[in-house]
């Protein structure tokens, strides 16, 4: 057997060496583009199949500089699949569709339309999974004014994003947002985070979008040294969309993919108001992650169920689909009214700030011996907690102190709902 010694190897018609050979070992390769497969040391091999790392650690901060496994998505709802209060509401601000999404505008010349959207099929986000959107149809907007405005947003818990392990006061740590997002209008959106906790921060970014073109956004986003975020169960971070806003709220100021103090006139740059002035103009997004860590990672698909009992902790309805199902029991105080017991499914994020249920009295009965139709109900002021309320119901029938009774509803589909959003 001969041995071929050689320190460097050039091609035929090449004018510099190709492969430089290193007497302890190894080899430097200059101009090459392709090769079948890579030897790095004994245990990793780089293939077009792959890498194949064997005894050697692959670590988060390798990959995402941050948690990769486990539950990553700091959103809830991000795929839109939940919307407990209504699919479609028009002329209504506050939490009216999606659950965790609020919504507002102001100095419009028409309602928008808010709504549980739907994905196509055959297009891209659909073919990862989603289906539902958040979506705003715009009214027929006649003028452009400064104190124009309509956004979503959705408030994340601080002790959330407290406990979740992105080091919000250093710069070098991060969190990802991504996001789907399609306009019927071509033009630069923006959207921003707000926090909220000590001095509010406020942190703009920009994306651009073509019409009717799905678009997937991902900013990343480092710590500030002035940051506050309290491990507690208020609002520590805002995450906001802006779909328009009027220079009421916007400066040729503001720079962008940076934190600085909050000032209510200068949440972003000026906004192109073409979308606003687009009658009947479409905006829906979906797959909404935030994510600790620099690069974005696949969304975060949880079950109906699961994401159903997230939305819960805030807002839950219980409704019975057919008629005469018991919701609470409890007993007669005096003779005409009543203490209802409601056990609640899952524990809030607070004692609920509002209740509510079908309009007509009538679509509540309390029940003894005999059902008799509710005509008043309110919260009962003390008894109220994040797992348990007490509802006082009273109606025009005598009844007996401290019997027993329980309430049911008057009808299929009818509902009682409590609220403790941020």
């Amino acid at each position: 057997m001969s041995t071929l010694k050689v320190n460097k190897l050039r091609d035929t018609a090449g004018s510099a060496d190709a492969i430089t050979l290193d007497p302890n070992g190894g080899a430097v390769l200059a101009g090459v583009t392709t090769v079948t497969s890579v030897k790095v040391g004994a245990a990793v091999t780089i293939s077009e199949s792959g890498i194949e790392a064997t005894g050697v650690g692959i670590t988060c901060a390798n990959i995402n500089g941050g948690q990769i496994g486990g539950r990553r998505n700091l959103i809830i709802n991000g795929d839109m699949q939940i919307a407990q209060r209504a699919t479609s509401v028009t002329g209504s601000n506050g939490y009216v569709t999606c659950d965790r999404f609020n919504t507002d505008y102001g100095g419009e010349n028409e309602a928008p339309t808010y709504e549980q959207g739907t994905v196509a099929s055959g297009t891209t986000p659909y073919t990862e999974g989603f289906r539902k959107t958040w979506k705003v149809t715009n009214g027929d907007q006649t003028s452009v004014d400064a104190g124009d405005y309509i956004f979503a947003r959705q408030k994340i818990e601080a002790q959330d994003l407290a406990r979740s392990g992105w080091n919000y006061t250093s710069s070098s740590s991060f969190i990802t947002l991504s996001f789907w997002v399609k306009s019927s209008v071509a033009q630069t959106f923006y959207g921003r985070l707000e926090s909220v906790d000590g001095t509010a921060y406020n942190y703009p970014y920009s994306y651009a979008v073509s019409a009717n073109t799905w678009t997937k956004v991902v900013k990343t986003i480092p710590g500030n040294s002035n940051l506050q975020i309290d491990n507690n169960n208020g609002s520590g971070m805002e995450f906001h969309w802006q779909v328009f806003r009027g220079t009421s709220f916007t400066s040729s100021d503001v720079n962008l993919n940076t934190w600085a103090t909050y000032a209510s006139a200068q949440r972003t740059p000026d906004a192109t108001s073409t979308w606003w002035e687009t009658n009947d103009a479409t905006w829906e997004m979906t797959g909404v992650q935030v994510e600790v860590g620099s690069q974005a990672t696949a969304f975060e698909h949880r079950s109906f169920a699961e994401e159903k009992r997230l939305c819960d902790r805030y807002y839950q309805k219980i409704i019975n689909t057919s008629n005469a199902k018991p919701f609470g029991v409890g007993n007669i105080d005096g003779s005409t009214q009543a203490q209802i017991y409601v056990s609640l499914p899952v524990e809030m994020r607070d004692t609920p700030s509002s209740m509510e249920l079908d309009v007509n009295s009538t679509d509540f009965q309390m029940r003894v011996r005999t059902s008799v139709t509710c005509t008043g109900h309110n919260f009962f002021g003390a008894g109220k907690s994040n797992v348990f309320l007490e509802i006082q119901v009273s109606t025009g029938h005598g009844f007996t102190d401290g019997q027993a009774c329980f309430a049911i509803n008057n009808g299929s589909n009818k509902f009682i709902a409590f609220a403790s959003e941020l």
